[in-house]
């Protein structure tokens, strides 16, 4: 979240920032400027009011010793009224900050000068794109009909067993699933990142450590008796590792990777878009995540989109990578790029990753740090996630530009984990 000190010192600019993002701040942070002026007042004040007991309870036990008995107890008085003021006071300083939170976390992050302006992914910024979309000719079949047809995926069974959106793989399927997750695995531990196995299930800090809660609940699945979330994605457990966490400047950056199983509910999600593998409601995902020096985050976004560029060339899949304009940003980011592959049966491109540098947005709601060699005070770290990759889109571009008449081809880079160069 944005500091309540960069907010009353660039309300102006915050404000300006934030419709980037078709976001109006300006009656909010107008409401942030007076609390925090009511806060610093009372705060003021307490002190004011400390010091003036302070000096009567020294001259309380001076008075009675030489006499001034009317002068002490009416000194006594005094004291006691100073305490119980205080103590209002503290608890209106109280109530003033549980307002000022609940401000500040209604504001998204501010994002990045290099955002483009616009208010849908159509205004979005295509950067970079590369490989051959692949001409499958008339009787192309989509990733559905390819999944019966090979009986790799059982979407029906996965509606019996708990509902749309939860598939069954199956043989091949299934071995196609953990070949691309050994893969993404393998990759980003020889890019130098540490793998981790995080819960699948986080609690409510942890939801708003990231920036899922309170603004993503209702996307989230909600174990209420517990009080527990289903994750996501592994950004949220994995990022968490850090909260409350004053790392050494010269561990910068720190990666870590891991796989997990993600849950979304996505709801109000229907129509040809969420046919087979488009969107699920579980789903299986690499992540991978950064803390960096806030002077190198920028540089280390660089080297993430070129490290997960370097996953969809590997796969043998057309791809573009875009800069999401303002509008369709994610609360928590500074600067997003989505990576799309060509979906050749479908003839769509299918989002399959986003990279984004947080800033200091998740690690100020996760009080995560970091400290330079020599200095006592220390500075808020930056955050940076990205999937590389999630499955389900990949498996639909990977099955439907690779039919054959004979099979379907199985790319070079995952026949060691396969066993096999084409499914029969």
């Amino acid at each position: 979240m944005l500091s309540l000190k960069f907010i009353q010192e660039n309300p102006d600019w915050v404000v300006e920032r934030l419709a980037v993002k078709e976001f109006d701040a300006r009656e909010i942070v107008d409401q942030v400027l007076e609390l925090y002026r009511k806060r610093n007042e009372t705060q003021n004040e307490v002190d004011s009011r400390k010091a003036e007991m302070n000096k009567l309870s020294k001259e309380i036990g001076m008075l009675f010793k030489s006499g001034k008995t009317d002068e002490a107890n009416t000194a006594k008085a005094r004291t006691a009224e100073l305490k119980e003021s205080i103590k209002e006071m503290d608890q209106e300083f109280d109530r003033i900050d549980e307002e000022l939170m609940e401000l500040q976390v209604q504001l998204p992050n501010i994002p990045s000068e290099l955002v483009p302006a616009g208010k849908t992914a159509e205004d979005n910024l295509v950067v970079d794109e590369g490989g051959v979309k692949p001409e499958l000719g008339e009787n192309a079949k989509p990733h559905w009909e390819l999944a019966e047809q090979y009986d790799l995926i059982n979407f029906e069974l996965g509606v019996k067993i708990t509902g749309a959106g939860f598939p069954v793989y199956k043989g091949w399927g299934a071995r196609l699933q953990r070949a691309l997750i050994n893969f993404f695995l393998d990759q980003a531990r020889e890019n130098g990142f540490t793998e981790v196995q995080p819960p699948y299930v986080v609690n409510e800090a942890s939801g708003f450590g990231t920036g899922q809660l309170p603004d993503k609940e209702g996307q989230m699945y909600h174990a209420t008796v517990d009080n527990l979330y289903l994750i996501p994605t592994a950004e949220v457990p994995v990022t968490n590792i850090f909260r409350d966490v004053i790392v050494d400047a010269k561990e910068l950056p720190i990666k870590y990777t891991a796989y997990s199983a993600c849950f979304r509910r996505e709801a109000g999600s229907y129509g040809k878009d969420v046919r087979g593998l488009n969107r699920l409601h579980q789903f299986d995902k690499v992540e991978i995540v950064q803390v960096a020096h806030p002077d190198k985050s920028y540089e280390v976004l660089d080297g993430m989109v070129s490290y997960v560029k370097s996953l969809v060339e590997k796969l043998e899949l057309p791809f573009r990578i875009v800069r999401l304009c303002g509008g369709d940003m994610s609360f928590t980011s500074a600067l997003t790029y989505d990576f799309e592959v060509w979906s050749a049966a479908q003839e769509r491109w299918l989002e399959v990753s986003s990279v984004s540098n947080f800033e200091a947005f998740q690690a100020n709601r996760l009080k995560l740090r970091f400290r330079e060699e020599g200095q006592k005070k220390p500075q808020i770290a930056h955050t940076l996630n990205g999937s590389a990759l999630a499955l389900p889109r990949i498996v639909a571009a990977l099955l439907e530009n690779n039919q054959t008449p004979e099979g379907i081809r199985v790319p070079k880079v995952l026949v060691p984990y396969m066993g096999t160069e084409i499914i029969k």
